[in-house]
């Protein structure tokens, strides 16, 4: 392949990928500080997205450094991309904007590097507006200002790696920005945060840990000093003693209990943190031996004689309250809960009194647990066999297909898009069909005749501006296909041409967006160069095809369709040796197929259930999308049996310990599936521990995970109940 296609193929990858990324932060509608640094993100790519729209249909000279810099930012792009769509399940917000603050910085950087060579390599050629376009660009991302929340951050992290307490303003200012002023927030956060720190221990990564390490010292601060806030210290303008509060919770004990290092806490706070799977004290930061509990017999003595002395025995229930409703509220009321906090600030005139002194440095037990901390992580701690799930899922999880699908839509430049710019049907003259709001017949008519002609490069061309044409608009899709395009382009997916092909399926699958189109594709014969374009396709062409697929399939007599033409065992062949994206475009579409109850026997026998028990591992980022089709196919026989012939019952229960609140609800569902129709797998998954984590799921989890969880507690109790009904 010569240099030029080369090198059109890589401008064409980072356009998908900056299409892609823009789609997904106009999703995020929230006002977090992250969303904030994403949101800016985007603003610096836009402009620069439309000066590679231009030059990419240009017969441009390419400067070798210029497509080195492309590549480097197609990297940070797609990196950025996957940071965003973990959403909720990244580790602690503080990380969170600290990493996409760097990813920021490093964007910026290499946006202003590619519109330099454009610049020096510009003015030898006759592009006026290309070269407008790319010194306003290089103005624009001049003046950007870095982040003042992120600075602080970094401020904060270089006065505790010198053993110097950061500025209480300081503290303040980072504590309200990212929600972190409720003792509930606090607790998510360092249990985030430790469970990010031992991930890493495992991948050998010092300079990650040392951040992580920062991190979680700079939320001890926070801690102490939202300690000290009255709604914790004091009760009625009481102050209550120091040794009668939780370090986690910060408010009065009402259930003391004694951790193995022989700390007292209270008894919800530290055993969510233990059923986080954390083996270390979240003061003195030693491991321990055993997580068992022991209750606090002389502290509750003395809580209950202070109560009593000071008239607050009818408080119990609301302070109880209190305690549990971080980790007793859904995930919408978490997060309206914490809106609710962020836009009640901390009250500074009552902080502001805060000075932290060397005697407080002695009393305050962060500090003195930031301390500990420094000289621990000096040494060569064991590493965690622990696998942490809660990392591992990606926003576009499969109970939010539309939001995933619609990502997809977004992105129709393919990687390898490439038309030669000699192509007869000039791309000059047909680009202002797509930049036209008033796209006519006639215009649509010359490409759908471009499709038909023999010429490779003018079908490639006319694939291309459909593509566009469809991309966003619903009234063009709808001429598009009513001007004779559908039909040529389900031809063209059996082209030898990979340009050629990859823009015909991906103007296929815009063109699904419409329900009477996804009609009009399946009944033009598109399932078997569908099946063709998965089993031969290049990785950008079987992404496609598959998200081509589950578009037809959201209509419920194609599933059937789908199902009897062969494609499930292709979608399956791709969930094994696809590209991470294409993976999840074939999880998705199977998720959707096996909705239809014929099909999962066909998912089954395809052999899915075997790889989809290989991307449990949480750094496949797949976890929640794989035990959500497991869960749908655990309701056949033949899927019950596969599941555990495969080793997927210890998977399942590592999920309920470790994974997000859908896979725990997931696994629970599969477990009970497993469990209510075999004995001998309801034994097995006894047998792998389950009772621990489905008492804490029957408790914490969300409304659906806990009946799962109650449900398999009920039907263990009846099978207990029945052995000794026998044995008398």
């Amino acid at each position: 392949m010569d240099g030029g296609k080369m090198e059109r193929r890589n401008i064409g990858g980072l356009i998908n990928s900056i299409s892609r990324l823009l789609h997904l932060v106009s999703c995020h509608t929230g006002k977090t500080a992250v969303t904030n640094e994403f949101k800016c993100i985007a603003g610096m790519l836009k402009p620069l997205k439309c000066i590679l729209d231009e030059a990419f249909g240009s017969p441009f000279p390419w400067d070798e450094r210029l497509v080195t810099a492309i590549e480097e930012l197609d990297m940070a792009v797609n990196e950025a991309r996957d940071f965003l769509e973990k959403g909720p399940y990244r580790p602690g917000k503080i990380y969170s904007l600290t990493r996409s603050s760097e990813m920021a910085s490093s964007i910026c950087s290499s946006a202003m590097r590619i519109c330099q060579l454009f610049s020096d390599l510009l003015p030898s050629y006759s592009f006026p507006s290309l070269l407008s376009a790319t010194q306003q660009c290089m103005r624009e991302l001049k003046c950007r200002e870095r982040d003042g929340l992120s600075e602080l951050i970094v401020v904060a992290q270089k006065d505790l790696d010198n053993n110097l307490v950061p500025s209480v303003e300081n503290i303040l200012k980072i504590a309200e920005s990212v929600g972190l002023a409720s003792n509930g927030e606090l607790l998510m956060e360092s249990i985030a945060l430790e469970k990010e720190r031992l991930r890493l221990e495992t991948k050998h990564n010092p300079e990650s840990l040392d951040m992580i390490n920062q991190m979680i010292q700079l939320v001890l601060q926070i801690r102490y000093l939202v300690a000290k806030l009255e709604k914790y210290s004091s009760i009625n303008g009481v102050v209550i003693p120091p040794h009668f509060r939780c370090p986690l919770s910060l408010q009065l004990m009402l259930d003391p209990v004694i951790l193995a290092s022989g700390q007292t806490f209270e008894r919800s706070f530290i055993q969510k943190w233990l059923d986080n799977g954390l083996r270390i004290c979240p003061m003195t930061h030693q491991n321990i031996q055993h997580t068992e509990l022991v209750s606090n017999y002389t502290v509750k003595a003395l809580i209950s004689t202070w109560c009593e002395e000071n008239n607050f025995m009818l408080l119990e229930s609301r302070i109880c309250d209190e305690i549990m409703s971080p980790f007793t509220a859904s995930p919408s009321q978490r997060r309206e809960s914490s809106a609710r906090s962020n836009a009640k600030p901390i009250n500074r005139a009552q902080l502001q009194k805060i000075e932290i002194s060397d005697v407080d440095r002695e009393e305050n037990p962060y500090y003195t647990s930031h301390l500990q901390m420094q000289s621990t992580y000096s040494l060569d701690r064991r590493s965690s066999s622990t696998r942490s799930g809660s990392n591992s899922s990606v926003i576009s999880s499969i109970d939010v297909l539309a939001s995933k699908f619609d990502d997809q839509l977004s992105s129709p430049f393919s990687k390898d898009v490439g038309p030669s710019p000699s192509s007869n049907f000039s791309r000059t003259n047909s680009s202002n069909i797509t930049r036209d709001d008033s796209t006519t017949s006639s215009d649509v008519e010359k490409l759908v005749e471009g499709l038909k002609g023999p010429n490779p490069d003018t079908q490639a061309t006319c694939a291309y501006e459909l593509r566009l044409l469809s991309k966003n608009n619903g009234e063009n899709r709808v001429l598009v296909a009513k001007l004779g395009a559908i039909r040529p382009l389900i031809s063209l997916l059996h082209s030898e041409y990979t340009d050629v092909q990859e823009n015909a399926i991906t103007a296929l699958l815009n063109l699904s967006i419409n329900n009477e189109n996804k009609a009009l594709i399946a009944e033009g014969g598109a399932l078997q160069p569908l099946i063709y374009v998965l089993e031969s396709g290049t990785p950008v062409a079987k992404e496609n095809a598959a998200a081509t697929l589950f578009s037809l399939s959201t209509l419920e007599e194609y599933k059937v369709k789908i199902g009897g033409s062969g494609a499930i065992r292709a979608l399956v062949e791709l969930l094994h040796t696809g590209t991470l994206r294409g993976r999840k475009d074939a999880a998705t579409a199977l998720f959707n197929l096996s909705i239809h109850h014929d099909n999962k026997a066909r998912i089954v026998q395809a052999g899915a259930v075997r790889y989809l028990i290989e991307l449990m591992d949480p750094g496949t980022g797949m976890v929640d999308k794989s035990v959500a089709l497991l869960a749908n196919l655990s309701t056949i026989h033949e899927g019950r049996l596969a599941i555990v012939h495969e080793g997927g019952i210890p998977l399942l229960v590592e999920t309920l310990e470790t994974g997000t609140q859908r896979g725990k609800e997931n696994a629970a569902s599969a477990l009970l599936q497993l469990s209510i129709n075999s004995t001998k797998f309801c034994s097995l998954v006894l047998q792998e521990g389950a009772v621990p984590p489905l008492i804490a799921l029957s408790q914490f989890g969300t409304p659906r995970a806990k009946e799962k969880a109650q449900q398999i507690l009920g039907h263990f109790r009846s099978q207990r109940e029945n052995i000794v009904r026998k044995a008398r």
